[in-house]
C-alpha cells in the first residue's frame, strides 16, 4: 500500500485556532508546562546519568518544562502580533500550523542544548552529538504531546459542540416549493448601479469593502459578478428569503446550495458542487447556522 498525504486538507483555509490566540495563549502554555513536567517526573523518558547532575532532578525537569512553554508563548505572541499587523486574523491552514509547531520544537531543542552547562557536569555538553540528541528528543516528545493535546481538544470540543456536521444532509429544495419569487431587483446607493438577480442561481456572496462578489451557477457555468453595494445593505434587501444566512462577517450563503460541511465547534467550511471555493462559518455563528438549517429542513422537507 502506498503512502498518501491529503494535500488539499493541509492547504485549505481554516479559522485561526483559539488555542493560539492571545487571550487563550497563557492557558495553553500553562497546560503544556504542567503536562511536560508531570511526564518528566513520572517516567524519566530520556537517559540521565545522576553523577553528572548539577542540581536535583526536580529542578532539571522544571527547567526542561519551562523552556518550551516560554518559547511557545513568545513565539505565538510574536506571530499574533505579526498577523494582526498584516490583517491575517482569519487566514490559517494545517500546513502552517505544522510548520510553526516544527519551528517551536527546533527552538526548544536548541534551548535544551544551550542550558546543558547549567544542569549537567559533562565535558561533552557542546558536542554535535548532544545537539542532535536534544533536538531529536524535543521532536519525539513534542509530536507526542501535540497529538495528545489535539485529540483532547477534539474530544472536549465534541462534548460541548453539536453533532450537526456528522448529521448534515443537503437541503434538496425545489424553487417552486418556497413560495418565493426567484427574480429580485436590488437597489444600490447609485441608481444606475441597481441590478436584477435570479436568487435561485446564487451560491454565496462575499464582501469586498463597499462592494460584493456574487457567485452564481446556472447549472453548467459558474459566474462571479462585482456589484457596488455593501454586504449589509444587500442582506437587508433579501430578508424575505430565509434560506440566505450571514455565516461570517464577509460571507452570505444560500443554504439550499450547500453540498457538504466539514469542521467542528471551532468553525465550519461549506462546500458546493459547482466550485472548489470553501465558505467559512465563524465559530460565533455556528449555533445560529445550525438553527437556521433545522428550521429550513422542518419547513420545506416535512
Amino acid at each position: 500500500m502506498g503512502f498518501y498525504i491529503n494535500k488539499e486538507h493541509l492547504i485549505h483555509d481554516i479559522e485561526y485556532p483559539a488555542r493560539y490566540q492571545s487571550k487563550n495563549l497563557l492557558k495553553s502554555v500553562t497546560i503544556v508546562f504542567a503536562l511536560i513536567l508531570m511526564f518528566l517526573l513520572l517516567f524519566r523518558p530520556f537517559g540521565v546519568y545522576d553523577p553528572e547532575m548539577r542540581m536535583h532532578y526536580f529542578f532539571i525537569c522544571f527547567l526542561h518544562a519551562l523552556s518550551p512553554a516560554l518559547i511557545l508563548f513568545v513565539y505565538f505572541e510574536g506571530l499574533n502580533y505579526i498577523r494582526k499587523r498584516k490583517n491575517e486574523i482569519e487566514n490559517w491552514t494545517l500546513l502552517k500550523e505544522y510548520s510553526h509547531i516544527g519551528a517551536v520544537l527546533v527552538l526548544a531543542g536548541l534551548s535544551s542544548f544551550f542550558m546543558r552547562d547549567l544542569i549537567y557536569n559533562n565535558a561533552g555538553n557542546w558536542s554535535w552529538r548532544y545537539l542532535w540528541e536534544e533536538i531529536r528528543n524535543c521532536f519525539v516528545a513534542g509530536i507526542f504531546f501535540y497529538l495528545f493535546l489535539r485529540l483532547s481538544s477534539f474530544y472536549f470540543e465534541s462534548k460541548k459542540g453539536s453533532p450537526f456536521v456528522l448529521q448534515f444532509t443537503k437541503l434538496n429544495i425545489e424553487s417552486k416549493t418556497t413560495d418565493l419569487q426567484s427574480k429580485l431587483y436590488v437597489n444600490t446607493q447609485v441608481k444606475q448601479d441597481d441590478f436584477s438577480l435570479d436568487i435561485d442561481e446564487l451560491l454565496f456572496v462575499k464582501a469586498d469593502g463597499n462592494y460584493i462578489e456574487l457567485t452564481k451557477s446556472n447549472g453548467s457555468e459558474i459566474t462571479t459578478e462585482l456589484k457596488r453595494i455593501s454586504l449589509t445593505q444587500f442582506e437587508t434587501q433579501i430578508t424575505a428569503y430565509p434560506h440566505f444566512f450571514r455565516c461570517h462577517r464577509t460571507y452570505l450563503v444560500n443554504m439550499f446550495k450547500i453540498e457538504k460541511i466539514a469542521g467542528n465547534s471551532q468553525g465550519y467550511l461549506l462546500s458546493f458542487n459547482e466550485t472548489n471555493v470553501k465558505v467559512p462559518v465563524s465559530r460565533k455563528q455556528i449555533d445560529s447556522f445550525n438553527s437556521c438549517y433545522e428550521q429550513l429542513r422542518s419547513k420545506y422537507t416535512a
